[in-house]
């Protein structure tokens, strides 16, 4: 189910919440994730709040999952959180609509429900977020991005 914050204000027209589910239940299934998600539409400010709680973290991001325990999975597999602030940023930076950048965001989190976890792994969430992203004729993914960007700031940082 997907839920729009009233607080979050994205910079595009409307979003259509019956297109993003469909995606959502499409992405769910080619992951293999039986259990429902919850999908939260939300602003920084609220990020920047759960990650704080949840991560220690005192800072907004674009996404936040959150994975049930392994013995209700099978009813309800975790829940997302997105910023609708900085997915408008992040479309608009990297050339694409809100919408694709929500799958991009909505992907990401499913892969991260159904147990990977691209900061500990050897690759193998990034190889399977690009056969998704590729599938789903999404754009460039987030883990893609970050290796990108990775690069650029170390440059940046020796000036």
């Amino acid at each position: 189910m997907i839920q729009i914050d009233p607080q979050a204000k994205p910079t595009e027209p409307p979003l259509s919440k019956s297109a993003l589910t469909r995606f959502l239940n499409r992405a769910r299934s080619s992951i293999g994730i039986s259990g429902e998600v919850e999908v939260l539409f939300t602003s920084d400010a609220e990020l920047k709040r759960l990650n704080h709680s949840f991560r220690g973290k005192n800072k907004s991001t674009d996404i936040l999952s959150f994975p049930t325990p392994p013995e209700i999975a099978v009813h309800h597999a975790g829940d997302l959180a997105i910023s609708l602030e900085t997915a408008a940023r992040q479309a608009s930076q990297y050339g694409h609509t809100l919408a694709e950048e929500l799958r991009i965001l909505i992907l990401h989190g499913l892969l991260h429900l159904s147990g990977l976890d691209h900061e500990n792994d050897q690759g193998e969430m990034a190889t399977r977020e690009l056969d998704l992203r590729t599938t789903f004729k999404l754009p460039t993914s987030l883990i893609a991005r970050v290796s990108q960007e990775a690069p650029l700031k170390k440059t940046r940082s020796r000036r």
